[in-house]
């Protein structure tokens, strides 16, 4: 999949530079120079990332490093490019997604966090945590497993706890908390179950399971388990029904429907 979204990629960066050309070094540099999506989003995200204690090309460094030892990282990086594509209406092209949406960057500089906790090089995964907060504005622990095909739509405030898992094909939109329930310790935080849609402003607290398929209502606050494909809302959350999509994920609807 990597190689035909490269190639699509390219394809998509040539017309930019035919179209709008103050945009050509820019996309050069981003997409045009580079040999394949790994490069090109090394390139990216360190540029976004560094800052005057971590240079630039220290950052593309770790980067590089983390994509050569587990490749499957470009895979999701995939994955999540094709999630954004097919699930936001806002987003028509592969290209934006790259170079300009920082809930797509978040994640992909959240898999470099999680490769250096996973290799107990925790200092430093901390330290991409922390820049991912603040140039993104979005806090995921570097602990948190994660799968492909995620979306974090607008992103803004989004905020992801330590022991938190977040299945493959998640929908999360803005201000959505993962969080615990206080300062205890072990495992605390939600597991979300492939296919959910976690709509905005959303609290899940917890060491509690989202079901497969379910639907969290914006604004809601969630303290008990959700069952696959039911639509939860309220403060506290309550079951309003089955959802009408079998992966509320993929159609982003927002609306409640109650039974």
């Amino acid at each position: 999949m990597s190689s035909e979204i490269w190639r699509q990629l390219r394809e998509e960066a040539e017309e930019v530079v035919r179209k709008e050309p103050l945009l050509a070094s820019y996309v050069y540099a981003c997409v045009l120079n580079h040999r394949d999506l790994a490069s090109s989003l090394s390139f990216i995200l360190a540029n976004k990332l560094s800052d005057d204690v971590m240079p630039v090309v220290t950052m593309r460094e770790l980067f590089e490093e983390a994509y050569a030892a587990s490749p499957d990282i470009i895979g999701c990086a995939a994955s999540d490019i094709l999630a954004v594509y097919e699930r936001d209406p806002a987003v028509c092209t592969f290209l934006p997604v790259i170079l300009n949406l920082k809930g797509f960057q978040a994640i992909e500089v959240h898999r470099l966090a999680h490769y250096l906790w996973l290799r107990q090089r925790r200092d430093l995964a901390l330290f991409i945590q922390s820049r991912n907060s603040e140039v993104f504005g979005v806090d995921i622990h570097p602990a948190c497993i994660m799968g492909k095909g995620i979306l974090f739509d607008h992103a803004t405030g989004i905020v992801v706890g330590e022991t938190s898992v977040i299945d493959d094909n998640v929908s999360i939109l803005q201000q959505v908390t993962l969080g615990g329930t206080g300062n205890e310790q072990g495992d605390r935080h939600p597991k979300i179950k492939s296919g959910v849609l976690i709509s905005a402003g959303a609290k899940v607290l917890g060491n509690i399971t989202i079901g497969e398929g379910a639907k969290i209502g914006a604004g809601s606050v969630v303290l008990k388990d959700v069952p696959p494909h039911t639509t939860v809302v309220g403060v506290p959350a309550r079951v309003v029904g089955a959802t009408r999509e079998s992966i509320p994920a993929q159609t982003m609807d927002q609306r409640l429907f109650e039974d």
